[in-house]
């Protein structure tokens, strides 16, 4: 499972032209599962996530988490996280979980977010969306359970 975190001061996700999952100050989450991924990636992920001291204290340093500082999470759902490009023009997505799985292991991520405490806002699964964020520093991290665990 993998995921992509950006520090934002505001984010929405947008099906049809209808906001479905917005934000203000918090973090914009992508996540990706792949073939494998379990509840323990999930949990190991939300964990990870929740805890990141990635805001600034009044120092400048970044020592505040997304709990600290009050903040919500938007969520959503990226399978092409796992896109392959190595050969040829058109990116391959065979490591992608199948969506059902993915769906229940996303569902999974952000149950244990809300055990948080946090807010937390998503797009629609499997669903064309449009993301729009204002990245905060720019802070851009990205997480992969297999590698960090």
């Amino acid at each position: 499972m993998k995921v992509v975190i950006q520090r934002c001061k505001e984010a929405s996700v947008a099906v049809d032209g209808n906001i479905v999952g917005q934000i203000n100050q918090g973090l914009m989450v992508l996540v990706g599962v792949t073939h494998g991924d379990t509840e323990k990636d999930a949990k190991y992920l939300a964990e990870k996530v929740s805890g990141l001291r990635i805001f600034e204290d009044e120092h400048g340093k970044m020592n505040f988490s997304v709990i600290d500082t009050g903040g919500a999470i938007l969520s959503v759902s990226q399978f092409t996280l796992y896109g392959d490009s190595r050969n040829g023009k058109r990116p391959s997505f065979m490591a992608a979980a199948k969506p059902d799985v993915a769906e229940e292991i996303y569902d999974s991520f952000n149950r244990v977010l809300l055990t948080k405490g946090l807010q937390v806002e998503s797009g629609r699964f499997g669903e064309m969306m449009d993301v729009a964020l204002t990245n905060w520093g720019p802070v851009t991290l990205i997480i992969d359970s297999r590698s960090d665990a």
